[in-house]
């Protein structure tokens, strides 16, 4: 059965990333699959830990490729209100990436959209979402990473990019602003019409205290974790930043919906 969460020691990407995902037992779900999509954290153009880090996408993206005939793709929107997705892709080097291994990136601020809605949603009663993240296996890339508004920002709350700025972006600096108003409700409303597949969080390093940059976790705190449960790891995720995840509104909200933040009795 699949492993809801696996946190390893971090050697490398190259090294740790499958063993990881061997770990939780992905190679038998992702041979499964016709398309993977893998959602990388570029919320802008700032390196790494603010976003993931373009090797370790390429281990990503190797592993689905050893384990799974799968259509690949790497797909984001970024936040970034004065660049493109495009931009933000060659800033990362995903570009090059993308030529050398012969997959895909896809702009999910610019993609075809589909209606979607949910009659228990308080913010989104209705979504417009990117029809190709419905029609994938998600694989959501995030950091480990406290957030100002949502307390932590990891395999749910990456969920954001997906969102299109011309339904998402209001009246503030940001693409996706119409989530800051009701940040914890909006992640988890956002969740029930796509949470992850696969959650993976690169907390390698770690950013303590502001996810746009700051001081970094100090020593660095030298993991990596995934799962196919996404609130479980979105809530061991919190705690290695020191973090109850009853403290985070959007992991507390989808315990117990989405997954579970701790073992069910």
């Amino acid at each position: 059965m699949p492993s809801p969460c696996l946190i390893l020691p971090y050697d490398s990407y190259a090294t740790t990333i499958p063993a990881l995902l061997e770990g939780v037992g992905a190679p038998a779900i992702l041979a499964r699959q016709g398309r993977i999509l893998i959602k990388p954290n570029l919320v802008n153009d700032a390196p790494p830990p603010v976003t993931l880090p373009v090797t370790a996408c390429a281990t990503l993206v190797r592993c689905c490729r050893r384990w799974s005939r799968a259509h690949i793709v790497i797909a984001e929107g970024t936040g970034e209100k004065h660049q493109t997705t495009d931009e933000i892709f060659a800033v990362h080097g995903y570009d090059q990436l993308a030529r050398e291994e012969g997959i895909e990136l896809v702009d999910l601020n610019e993609a075809e959209l589909v209606e979607l809605r949910d009659q228990r949603n308080e913010i989104f009663p209705s979504f417009m979402m990117p029809r190709l993240v419905m029609e994938s296996f998600v694989l959501s890339a995030a950091m480990l990473k406290a957030h100002s508004l949502a307390t932590v920002t990891l395999s749910m709350k990456n969920m954001i990019g997906v969102a299109p700025p011309a339904h998402y972006q209001q009246d503030g600096y940001w693409k996706k602003s119409f989530f800051h108003q009701h940040m914890q409700r909006s992640i988890l409303e956002l969740n029930r019409y796509r949470r992850p597949d696969l959650a993976f969080i690169d907390a390698s390093v770690g950013l303590a205290d502001f996810h746009l940059g700051g001081p970094t976790c100090e020593p660095p705190v030298g993991k990596l974790l995934a799962g196919f449960d996404p609130v479980a790891v979105d809530a061991a995720g919190a705690a290695l930043l020191g973090v109850s995840w009853r403290q985070v509104g959007h992991i507390a909200l989808a315990d117990g919906e989405l997954g579970y933040a701790e073992p069910p009795a």
